[in-house]
């Protein structure tokens, strides 16, 4: 069934897989290296009797927890999921082995699984008589919580947003170096959340050496969170011992290089799926000129400053020519900060 086909089940299905995205999108940062599934499970009638989402490694995936939820309830009912159901037996067994088993008449799935290992699940249910629909919310969905997941899927590599707040002029900081604060104090409680959803946070070593910063999450009353990613130190340089980003508040990794695909290799084979980069101007103009950087955030405050390095340093941009693209996705505002959201034109970037 296409995606025409999935809408013209009616709202309940489309209501549900609006759910299921949010469920989703609630686990970013918490199932890596597995993708942040969300389920629900409709009963015969439409009603809603079940959600759910993956757990972390190696917990049960989304359809497992929407279906313990629903128990005798599923049968003959609908299981709507943003991702395809797995079909082969990993840490856990296969989700369709349990949508069968719990009796359900349909699925409908938002993108299929590019897993080799995995795919196919479609194929499984059709072949048992389940009724099967996809695409249902699907640019949402690869655009949303499972992005930086399918990046990974499609290319080997963790998926790269690059964080940065500038001023109107596109500075980083003021001529002697201060920074603290271009942006303002919803833009920054706005990045901690953003911290909170991803594996690892990357600066350079001149950021430390410059800032020492601490690169947690905190909670609104200071407090750390309970998550917190790992944090990722880039450079050639040496840091000092007492330096914050060292301390016990959660792990570090220090990268000796200054090559974006090394630490990229490196972070992969830790299972990290999602980085923040929030290097300074150097780190952030390494990962631009590899094309190694996926998405960029940037926070606009309007201040001007005159003076000051620039976001971003040198990109490999010698002419207008060269200039690497970019799709502004979404313009928001933060507090009295302007949040842009793009991603590379097709070609350019990770992918």
């Amino acid at each position: 069934m296409n995606t025409s086909a999935a809408s013209s089940a009616g709202d309940p299905v489309r209501a549900a897989m609006e759910t299921a995205l949010a469920l989703g999108d609630d686990v970013r940062g918490a199932t890596s290296p597995n993708p942040p599934v969300g389920a629900v499970i409709l009963d015969a009638d439409g009603r809603v009797v079940g959600t759910g989402a993956t757990q972390p490694p190696p917990g049960p995936h989304a359809e497992v927890m929407a279906l313990r939820e629903a128990g005798e309830r599923a049968v003959g009912g609908t299981a709507v999921v943003t991702l395809e159901p797995c079909s082969h037996h990993g840490r856990t067994p296969p989700c369709t082995r349990a949508l069968l088993d719990a009796g359900v008449a349909a699925v409908y799935f938002a993108v299929p699984d590019p897993h080799p290992a995995a795919s196919g699940g479609a194929e499984v249910l059709r072949a048992a008589g389940v009724e099967v629909g996809s695409g249902l919310l699907a640019e949402q969905v690869a655009g949303g919580p499972l992005r930086a997941w399918l990046h990974r899927e499609r290319t080997g590599r963790p998926h790269v947003t690059w964080k940065y707040a500038a001023s109107l002029d596109g500075r980083v900081a003021a001529a002697d170096g201060t920074s603290r604060w271009i942006s303002g104090p919803v833009s920054r409680a706005e990045v901690h959340a953003m911290r909170e959803r991803m594996d690892a946070v990357v600066v350079g070593t001149g950021t430390v050496l410059a800032d020492d910063p601490w690169l947690t999450v905190r909670r609104d009353d200071g407090g750390l969170a309970p998550r917190q990613p790992l944090r990722v130190v880039v450079g050639t340089r040496g840091i000092p011992g007492g330096a914050r980003v060292l301390d016990s508040a959660t792990e570090t990794v220090v990268f000796a290089t200054r090559d974006p695909d090394e630490v990229l290799a490196g972070l992969a084979e830790r299972g990290i799926v999602d980085v923040l980069l929030e290097g300074g101007p150097t780190l952030a103009g390494a990962f631009v000129r590899a094309n190694r950087v996926d998405r960029v955030v940037a926070y606009v405050a309007p201040s001007l400053l005159g003076a000051g390095p620039a976001a971003l340093g040198e990109a490999g941009v010698s002419t207008i020519t060269e200039a690497h693209r970019w799709r502004v996705e979404g313009v928001t505002m933060s507090g009295e900060d302007v949040r842009i959201s793009a991603v590379p034109v097709t070609g350019e970037g990770g992918d």
